[in-house]
């Protein structure tokens, strides 16, 4: 089997950790009907603009990515599968199967991912890997952008990292861990990135649940810009 090594470090949408990747087309019946649940909630997010790619933003990057868990509960920590967005791919209109890929594996002390696929893995792997092994009841993670929800987390009291911590980094994965342990996390499953300019993360035990944590809360913070006298919304 031949792997590609890469690591790269710097900007929006970049992976930061060592990924042990193996290129090839993933099995449909793996993989079938968790493709289309994401894929789903993909589009919604991205008719939200929670997910996209625009050059007046981060650089001109594509950002936001979903994923969804595979395989037994009971898998341990560290080793629960999980298919994702690929990097990179926000920006794309439409998606299917080769924009997935599947993350074997994942080691926060060696900052390294292991993944199949016909795309590299996203490069917030590292953190949905962190979620997954919070507890095994959730099997879905969402990663959007909201300026909306960001810039008024303080208010909607949402738990946020702390702004010095970089995405998709060993750091982040603790940053979120620790959250869990130590504020609403569990309760309210979402979270701001403090340090990831409109960088929000929802997770659920099912695709629809959630989605519906990201939708109900960007209508609470779209209830307080009301409350500020702002009626014109702009994401």
């Amino acid at each position: 089997m031949q792997y590609e090594r890469q690591m790269q470090q710097h900007d929006e949408g970049v992976v930061k950790f060592f990924a042990n990747h193996k290129r090839q087309n993933l099995a449909d019946r793996e993989v079938g009907a968790l493709l289309c649940s994401l894929t789903a909630w993909r589009e919604v997010m991205a008719k939200l603009q929670l997910v996209g790619q625009e050059i007046s933003r981060y650089g001109g990057a594509g950002y936001g990515n979903v994923s969804g868990r595979i395989g037994a509960p009971s898998s341990p920590r560290a080793r629960r599968p999980f298919l994702i967005t690929g990097t990179q791919t926000g920006g794309l209109a439409c998606i299917g199967a080769d924009h997935f890929c599947m993350v074997n594996a994942y080691d926060y002390r060696e900052n390294r991912v292991e993944s199949v696929g016909p795309v590299e893995p996203s490069s917030e792997s590292m953190t949905h890997g962190a979620i997954y092994d919070l507890t095994p009841t959730i099997r879905f993670v969402f990663h959007g952008h909201s300026p909306t929800l960001w810039q008024r987390a303080k208010e909607l009291r949402l738990p946020t990292t702390d702004p010095s911590v970089p995405y998709g980094t060993p750091e982040m994965a603790r940053e979120v861990q620790r959250l869990y342990r130590e504020s609403a996390l569990p309760e309210i499953q979402i979270l701001a990135m403090g340090g990831h300019e409109d960088g929000i993360i929802v997770f659920g035990r099912s695709a629809a649940e959630a989605g519906q944590v990201m939708i109900t809360q960007l209508a609470r913070a779209y209830e307080q810009q009301c409350r500020t006298g702002k009626t014109c919304f702009v994401w």
